[in-house]
């Protein structure tokens, strides 16, 4: 059983890159509760390489998916990963962000209740419980839990097993969610390991035909 795919708006890519601002990243909220510690550490090792204008570059190119209340405070749809790993490097660390979405109220749940009726949240904890209610979301990308489930996920993809789909919110979790409910070998986000072999074939099986993202099996 993979995670329902609910009605969700698309998620609207920026005019141009002159409708770009500078974000601090620590006063972004997430919309998520977990992240991947594998991905994050992947993301650090190559943030920590890529200095100067090389970042800047990158950064720009990988905009940041934003909806701004009436206090000017901020929540992120997309780029967890890759703006906690510079959270974590650097907690003045800067992105380019594009706003999609105003709210004209001050209150939290009024901007949490918009974004859930978008489908652009995730509310499901690092066990897969949920979903819970929005107001549990952390308010900081350092605050969001470690799911093992979307470390091993973000490595098959990255192998080729799985297919992206940046069409699909939350593409990941939601074969996380598959994935949880197979026996699988312990493991943790730092040791992938021993999940790998089995995680591959089963990724590439039958019955995970309906996933969006199937490969089916590899010649």
């Amino acid at each position: 059983m993979s995670l329902p795919l609910k009605p969700y708006q698309k998620i609207p890519k920026p005019e141009s890159k002159r409708k770009l601002f500078e974000v601090s990243i620590k006063k972004l909220q997430p919309t998520q509760m977990c992240v991947g510690l594998a991905e994050i550490l992947s993301r650090k090792k190559d943030f920590s390489q890529q200095k100067g204008i090389k970042r800047i570059d990158y950064l720009h190119s990988k905009p940041v998916p934003l909806v701004r209340n009436a206090n000017g405070e901020m929540w992120i749809l997309d780029r967890h990963h890759r703006l906690r790993a510079l959270l974590e490097l650097d907690e003045n660390a800067k992105a380019y962000g594009y706003v999609i979405a105003e709210i004209q109220s001050a209150k939290r749940l009024d901007i949490l209740s918009f974004l859930k009726g978008q489908g652009w949240l995730f509310l499901y904890n690092r066990r897969g419980i949920g979903p819970i209610e929005p107001d549990l979301l952390p308010i900081s990308l350092l605050e969001m839990e470690d799911d093992p489930y979307r470390s091993l996920v973000w490595k098959l993809k990255k192998e080729g097993f799985v297919m992206p789909a940046q069409q699909i919110p939350y593409h990941e979790f939601r074969w996380a969610a598959w994935l949880r409910r197979r026996p699988l070998p312990p493991f943790n986000s730092r040791n992938l390991s021993p999940a790998l072999p089995a995680a591959r074939n089963l990724v590439i099986s039958k019955a995970a035909s309906k996933l969006y993202g199937w490969k089916g099996e590899r010649n």
